[in-house]
């Protein structure tokens, strides 16, 4: 994973999301240590999640999967940077894959929303608010509905597979030969 600190190129990519980003520049040269608020939609969307569910997905998107884009934690929810349309298409994604209640419903900005992002520097950080993987180049690699939709599923597994489970019936002998009768002719 990438470290926590907004690179020069990470910071310029973050303010390409408005229409005047050489301001959003000053802004943060004068006040590194202040979020911003800052459009979704054309450079990037954000799908928000609880925090724990959250870094269940992220865990498994670096374990197994692709890896991430730049993530953040503010207010006690996972903020992952998605392609634009991500917020659109996921919703609809989820809702097919017929998860219900074990899949939280993210928030999902895109066009037309705004989201507030963690401070550029770890000084003076508001509590809770920091990146996980900070932005890092001008064009970062950003992960589509399919992979978001891929890393909840995947989150939402373990979190099902740790229930603890409880049977009337007793282990099965872990050492039996066991024979597919099914086929029998």
């Amino acid at each position: 994973m990438s470290s926590s600190c907004v690179t020069a190129d990470g910071a310029a990519w973050l303010a390409s999301a408005e229409t005047h980003p050489r301001r959003v520049l000053t802004d943060w040269r004068e006040r590194p240590g202040a979020p911003a608020v800052l459009s979704c939609g054309t450079v990037f969307d954000v799908v928000s999640v609880p925090a724990v569910f959250g870094r269940r997905m992220v865990g498994r998107l670096w374990r197994e999967g692709p890896g991430s884009g730049p993530v953040a934690v503010h207010r006690g929810r996972l903020l992952l940077f998605a392609a634009p349309g991500t917020a659109q298409r996921l919703p609809s994604l989820l809702e097919w894959e017929e998860w219900g209640s074990a899949v939280p419903s993210p928030l999902c900005h895109g066009a037309g929303d705004a989201v507030t992002v963690p401070p550029l520097t770890a000084e003076a950080r508001p509590t809770g608010s920091r990146w996980v993987v900070a932005p890092d180049s001008r064009a970062p690699w950003l992960p589509g509905p399919e992979v978001v939709l891929w890393a909840c599923v995947r989150a939402a597994r373990v979190s099902a597979g740790s229930a603890v489970r409880i049977s009337i019936f007793r282990r099965a002998d872990q050492g039996a030969k066991v024979y597919d009768v099914s086929r029998r002719r």
